[in-house]
């Protein structure tokens, strides 16, 4: 079982950066893939990144709605998955939040097993 705790989200002009992070309990951190998502007041949670469990390389997979502004990465020495947010836009007001599984890799929320409690990132125009 994973525990995860995400952090650093805020409020940010348009245009502006921020980082999120997603720390993870447990000593096997690097066999878990990981998703972040968001969702928007009034709509449904939505893919927005992943990457692969520790291998020989990691995979990463977007949304094509942050694809080229966003970059997931992570560092299983601390056990943490960040993700990096450019260019944001009022549309990417949302909370924001990883998920975890051993198992599957892709943009399904429902294929994940594990979630934190959701970061909130306020985009304002």
């Amino acid at each position: 079982q994973v525990q995860l705790v995400e952090s650093g989200g805020g409020l940010v002009q348009a245009g502006g950066s921020l980082r999120l992070s997603c720390a993870a309990s447990g000593r096997t951190f690097s066999t878990y893939n990981i998703g972040w998502f968001r969702q928007a007041p009034g709509k449904e949670r939505e893919f927005a990144a992943a990457i692969s469990r520790s291998g020989s390389i990691y995979y990463t997979y977007y949304a094509d709605s942050v694809k080229g502004r966003f970059t997931i990465s992570r560092d299983n020495a601390k056990n943490t998955v960040y993700l990096q947010m450019n260019s944001l836009n009022s549309e990417d007001t949302a909370v924001y939040y990883c998920a975890a599984s051993s198992t599957y890799y892709g943009h399904s929320a429902s294929s994940y097993d594990y979630w934190g409690q959701g970061t909130q990132v306020t985009v304002s125009s």
